[in-house]
């Protein structure tokens, strides 16, 4: 069987879950039956429990389905606590649905899956050492990979159907009304774990940080909560940025930065009231610089910013040059410090971010949005999962929710040290080049060629250069030379879905 962008998809496994192969980025307007959790009900009675391992032992049982949040990234210190005392438990055969999984929480999930604690993964990503392990044949079971949007229309629909969801959140009075603004631990907006309190069976709030009822305002309600345990720290909110948020000095990261600001600033959507969406990376917040003084020169303001937001975004908010952000996660204090402080940064959930089997999410409203990619082909189509060893090592995120925008950008060097980065065929496809109008590297920028209104439009730029996506990969290939094919076993490792949960792409197991 093989889908729309030419993949390879394993009958037996398409079958015995119930998939169907990608075919188009148009999703169309489907009619769609959701779900709704069980609800144990509780006539006010304090929620508070002295004991985590306590509320484990009465609430999590075999062949359960856990989920986790990633809002604190690399300071989380809930997700390593409970499955900890999971573990020592000796509770077998979970399924693990986290909306993502971070570096911190790797070691633990290598070490549950030996356990046989952890049969079955569905998460947006993975890297390291659990990316390393379950890319040679670790996991029993094919993870599923989701995007964000992909991830809150799967647990709408009942796809993921959570028994527990353990939530860690900066504060929380004792019916379990909770925010990520207020406490020592604060980390903004909790978009991602929204669904989790909305549909899980069970929900458990962990904080440090227990305050006067009725706790306002209340982004977690009580009528979602369960159980509150206080630990003495639920995490480090200086870890939430991680390095991802770091600004550039790197000549060949500006160069991309300024080719992309030309891309956007000479289209036809750079006008007043346009939105946009941009990312955490070094080149991704040097766009950002850019942008803002394009938009101050050309007398432009935007009306909304999206996405995982930063402190350059909201910079812009204060200045006057946006006029919303709309924000599903914070990836630095500064961006958390801002939602605390001004009511035009509009904390959203996943689905009003980005789910396609809504009635409007807000991607949908997107002029443009700058996305990274380990890999871009000649058809266009980006890898943002598997590394050139074709070893699991990023996460799908909102990339192809925000591909949807009206000129989706792909900024990304030519190669990365010796591995080019502009290839005949990405290794994993995630987002399909149908998503995608313009790849812009440190040489000059490539576009998809169904876009001959950009081809005529940005050829009358001034010194911007533009090349085929092929003359790129050719430039790619003769720096670094070809690539040995890389070898995998027949089995599946992994599941690929697209955002409308069709399977874009699979994962096999790499060869020893």
């Amino acid at each position: 069987m093989k889908n729309n962008v030419n993949r390879e998809l394993p009958d037996n496994l398409m079958e015995k879950m119930d998939y169907k192969p990608f075919e188009s980025v148009e999703i169309g307007n489907p009619v769609v039956q959701r779900v709704a959790p069980t609800v144990r009900v509780s006539n006010g009675e304090n929620k508070i429990k002295d004991s985590l391992e306590d509320v484990v032992k009465e609430n999590v049982k075999d062949g359960m389905t856990i989920s986790f949040h990633h809002h604190f990234r690399e300071g989380d210190y809930v997700f390593n606590k409970v499955m900890r005392i999971i573990i020592d438990m000796g509770i077998k055969n979970l399924t693990l649905a986290p909306s993502s999984l971070t570096n911190v929480m790797n070691d633990m999930v290598v070490e549950a899956i030996e356990a046989g604690t952890v049969t079955n993964i569905t998460s947006s990503g993975m890297r390291g050492s659990l990316g390393d392990a379950v890319s040679h044949g670790a996991l029993k079971e094919p993870v599923i990979f989701r995007s964000h949007g992909g991830r809150a229309r799967a647990i709408e629909e009942g796809k993921i159907k959570i028994d527990v969801a353990f939530l860690g959140v900066p504060n929380a009075d004792e019916m379990g009304n909770a925010n990520g603004m207020e406490g020592k631990a604060v980390f903004g907006s909790l978009g991602y774990a929204l669904m989790d309190a909305q549909y899980a069976n069970k929900v458990v709030l962990l904080t440090d940080n227990i305050v006067a009822y009725p706790n306002t305002p209340a982004s977690i309600k009580q009528t979602q909560v369960d159980y509150i345990v206080k630990v003495d720290e639920v995490g480090n909110p200086d870890k939430i940025g991680s390095g991802a948020t770091r600004f550039t000095k790197d000549p060949k990261e500006l160069k991309i930065a300024k080719m992309v600001n030309d891309v956007i600033t000479n289209s036809p959507y750079f006008k007043d009231g346009f939105s946009f969406q941009t990312g955490s990376g070094g080149a991704a917040l040097a766009v950002t610089r850019y942008l803002r003084q394009s938009m101050i020169d050309n007398h432009i303001k935007a009306s909304f910013a999206l996405g995982g937001i930063t402190k350059p975004t909201t910079d812009l908010l204060k200045e006057g040059l946006i006029e919303k952000v709309m924000d599903v996660q914070d990836f630095d204090k500064g961006a958390a410090a801002s939602m605390h402080d001004n009511p035009n940064q509009q904390e959203i959930d996943a689905s009003w971010y980005a789910d396609p089997d809504n009635k409007g999410a807000v991607v949908d409203k997107l002029d443009v949005v700058i996305l990274s990619a380990l890999e871009v082909d000649t058809k266009f189509n980006v890898n943002v999962m598997s590394g050139s060893d074709g070893v699991i090592r990023g996460a799908i995120g909102g990339h192809q929710d925000a591909a949807t925008a009206k000129l989706t950008i792909i900024s990304t060097p030519l190669v990365r040290g010796r591995i080019a980065t502009v290839v005949n065929d990405v290794t994993t496809v995630v987002t399909p080049g149908d998503s995608i109008d313009v790849i812009v590297t440190e040489v000059g920028i490539a576009i998809n060629p169904k876009r001959q209104d950009l081809i005529d439009r940005l050829a009358k730029v001034p010194g911007l250069p533009i090349f085929t996506i092929d003359e790129l990969q050719a430039m790619a290939q003769k720096i670094v030379g070809e690539a040995k094919p890389l070898e995998f076993t027949d089995r599946t490792v992994a599941m690929v879905e697209y955002r409308d949960g069709s399977i874009i792409d699979t994962i096999k197991e790499v060869k020893d």
